[in-house]
């Protein structure tokens, strides 16, 4: 078993331990490295906490508790030892999304308590994460982890609200006053955002979710958060080709090991929002890879075909376009003339959805496979995760077949057997070295650190929604889903439209937002598994913007926040190697926005070429316009970037 994020030479820790008698009635007071976070911890009838940031209150009390079949830990709890311990180290993620070396300094306690479980925190300079423990023998019954964390009155939440637990996590964004979310409205599924009346933001997730159901939220009527947990399911019924209905739930949320760690529930806290685009949270509570040699991992680009319908066009086009043999052909030399590493073979490559064995004859998917290995081109396939669960050793025949990875769908569930199933396919993907794309799925969780196969996830309003897909709800994005990890969002659309004109449909499909508010997307949404969601025949034919997007990286050695407000704006400048990217983006504000944008960042006494990309005059009726500038630039200078609405701005330096 190998630790990808713990180089040599960057671990200093200094442990102090506390044995404490059993004793009820406590505070204990932590407090973060720099002093910047203070969390009051109360051990009376329950455990409670509580958080100041730079002495402003921004939680006002959470309640924990872990509800098993015959017994409440946290109720009455006896403490009997507390452990507490500072750590400061680097941590290098094997596929970084923000930064390739992350600082991971804080202070940790653990509260052991009588009945063998106890509860771990974390202390950051920027966050706060907890999580149970529990030493018992055999397997335990959770019936529930009831959790409740109250806010400053008038705090403000962005929501992703949901009907029932049954969700691909892709609905709007909601921004709401969190006194008026009820207890009987709609849950909201994780991550969600919360700002104080002080100005504070707070980013609210779970990571190192194992053999457990997903968190989602309810409100109560007041300034507070409450925990909700889908039941385990018993029975299921098929419901088609791509899903199941269940028939049968437990009166539980998980049967597991009695000796585990829960996930963690963590909280990021920023006073300026553009402090949320640097949220690492979830590296930094990362668990050890269980992939001893990840090389063969490559991250990317992928050219996919599903949204344009594959449909190429055009001079060159001499054959009946389609899902068939000489289309997939086609798809493999544009990568290959671009550098783009992948293509995505979607539904369709098979004769039948049910079954992965069988091609279908006019794709000839062994044909295609081996014309991409020669153009340096690998083919990942789509298969809906029902057909997965029933063929599971397909892992092993698409190895055979010389496939790069799977594409899996549909899931749209997050009880503990969904769960658990997501982690039976990383752990069978990568014993065959295939990547692992889940779409139709929950954000991601903390499964991606372990198998570093699982290179992104859908659980996102994407691009696929179309006219459903607008730039005021993606804006958040950087600050909400993407902050979780890795997000597919399929951008790179080169047909642009304004809302109020939107009109689209396959093949000819179109984005709302402008031309250079896509190209800045490669920028600022974060995969290391990125598509191209458009028809080659128009990336051809606007070459100068192909090229800018394939020349974009899929990670990144560091990122600096510039310009950002909540739902409004985002300019961020990121690096990989020597080259520097620069990306914005905006809402749906009819006035626009014009910013002076400092290159302090760039290496001083270098000169550097910048080749930028910005809306042009008409783009805020004609989406379509744009402008291509290059100029010499040097770290003293001050550029201008406008954007119009739903507009963007972009450029590489180097």
């Amino acid at each position: 078993m190998k630790k990808h994020n713990l180089p040599k030479g960057y671990l200093f820790f200094v442990v102090f331990l506390f044995n404490l008698p059993q004793i009820s009635g406590k505070e204990i007071i932590l407090k973060s490295p720099g002093g910047i976070i203070e969390t009051a911890v109360q051990i009376k009838d329950d455990i409670r906490f509580s958080v100041k940031y730079e002495n402003i209150p921004v939680i006002e009390g959470a309640s924990l508790l872990l509800q098993l079949q015959n017994e409440t830990l946290g109720r009455t709890p006896k403490l009997t030892g507390t452990k507490k311990h500072r750590i400061n180290k680097d941590i290098q993620p094997a596929f970084p999304l923000k930064f390739s070396r992350i600082r991971n300094c804080y202070e940790a306690a653990e509260f052991s308590f009588k009945d063998n479980y106890a509860i771990e925190m974390r202390i950051y300079d920027d966050g706060i994460a907890y999580r149970f423990k529990t030493n018992k023998k055999d397997t335990i019954t959770v019936l529930n982890e009831p959790v409740s964390i109250n806010f400053p009155e008038n705090t403000q939440a962005y929501l992703q609200l949901s009907n029932s637990f049954k969700t691909a996590y892709e609905e709007p964004y909601k921004k709401m006053p969190l006194e008026e979310w009820k207890e009987e409205d709609q849950l909201s599924t994780l991550p969600i955002l919360l700002t104080t009346p002080s100005g504070h933001s707070i980013f609210f997730s779970e990571t190192d979710l194992v053999d457990y159901p997903c968190m989602f939220l309810k409100g109560s009527s007041a300034a507070a958060i409450c925990s909700a947990f889908p039941q385990a399911p018993l029975e299921f019924t098929d419901e088609g080709d791509r899903s199941v209905k269940i028939t049968q739930t437990a009166p539980y949320i998980a049967k597991t090991n009695g000796v585990r760690t829960f996930p963690w529930r963590y909280l990021y806290f920023s006073k300026q929002d553009k402090d949320l685009l640097k949220n690492t949270m979830g590296s930094r509570l990362a668990g050890e890879s269980l992939i001893d040699d990840i090389s063969w991992i490559r991250p990317g680009q992928v050219s996919w075909e599903w949204w344009n319908d594959a449909s190429p066009y055009g001079p060159d086009v001499n054959f009946t376009a389609g899902y068939n043999l000489d289309t997939y052909k086609y798809y493999i030399d544009f990568a290959s003339k671009y550098g783009v590493k992948y293509i995505l073979m979607d539904e369709g490559w098979a004769l039948d959805t049910k079954d992965p064995y069988t091609p279908n004859p006019k794709v000839d998917v062994h044909e295609i496979i081996a014309y991409g290995k020669k153009k340096n081109v690998d083919v990942i396939l789509w298969l809906t995760w029902l057909t997965v669960e029933k063929n599971f050793s397909l892992f092993e025949r698409f190895n055979e077949w010389g496939v790069a990875g799977v594409k899996i769908d549909f899931m749209d569930r997050s009880d503990q057997w969904m769960v658990n199933f997501y982690e039976r396919v990383a752990k069978e993907a990568a014993k065959n070295k295939l990547l692992v794309n889940f779409h139709g799925s929950f954000k991601p969780a903390g499964l991606e650190y372990r198998y570093p196969n699982v290179i992104s996830y859908e659980g996102v309003r994407g691009m696929e929604q179309m006219g459903g897909c607008t730039p005021d709800n993606s804006i958040l994005f950087p600050m909400i889903r993407n902050a979780a990890g890795a997000m597919d969002y399929t951008p790179g659309a080169m047909i642009n439209m304004q809302p109020e004109v939107y009109s689209a449909c396959r093949p000819n499909a179109a984005s709302i937002g402008t031309r250079a508010y896509q190209l800045a997307l490669y920028i600022i949404f974060e995969s290391p598994l990125q598509m191209l969601a458009d028809n080659p025949s128009l990336y051809y034919q606007n070459d100068d913007c192909t090229r800018f997007i394939t020349d974009v990286p899929t990670t990144w050695d560091e990122t600096i926040p510039l310009e950002a407000r909540t739902g409004d704006y985002i300019i961020l400048a990121k690096r990989k190697g020597e080259k520097w990217f620069i990306g914005g983006i905006t809402g749906n504000s009819d006035a626009g926005y014009t910013f002076n944008i400092d290159l302090y960042f760039l290496s001083p006494g270098k000169r550097y070429k910048m080749t930028s990309f910005e809306d042009g005059i008409n783009a805020p009726r004609q989406a379509m316009d744009y402008r291509r500038n290059i100029q010499e630039v040097t770290n003293e200078m001050t550029i201008p970037v406008r954007m119009v609405r739903n507009g963007g701005w972009s450029a590489v330096l180097e």
